[in-house]
């Protein structure tokens, strides 16, 4: 019983030794602070609404699918406050007939503002 105890106490030591210094003053005065991580997201607003709705399935930045494409868009209206309300509108309530003879399926769940994010980013495309 005795060498058992002996021997936790020794274990119990050797850890101790081995745990280095738990102060906070030594390290701090040499070791300077991290630096501040800006966390800015990738994606603009009116992009990111985008990527959360359906739009992708049938507009892309790019190439034409079911729906323009968004630099398309971006090459007929200019970035004027009548276009984003415009196109917003359309956005919100549907349209047909300015690209083609597909309509436009009315997104009732996106508000006006979002819309008009999406717009804005949308206009920003032009090349």
């Amino acid at each position: 019983m005795k060498k058992t105890l002996l021997f936790l106490s020794a274990i119990t030591f050797l850890l101790a030794a081995c745990g280095g210094s738990t102060s906070d003053s030594d390290t701090a005065s040499t070791t300077p602070p991290p630096a501040p991580v800006e966390s800015k997201s990738a994606m603009e607003p009116g992009e990111l609404l985008i990527v959360k709705s359906d739009c992708v399935g049938c507009h892309h930045k790019e190439n034409k699918l079911i729906g323009p494409a968004y630099q398309e868009i971006a090459a007929k209206y200019p970035a004027t406050d009548e276009n984003v309300n415009l196109l917003a509108e359309k956005i919100v309530k549907g349209g047909k007939g300015v690209w083609g003879s597909v309509p436009m399926t009315p997104h009732t769940k996106i508000t006006n503002d979002e819309a008009k994010s999406m717009v804005k980013y949308i206009l920003t495309l032009k090349k």
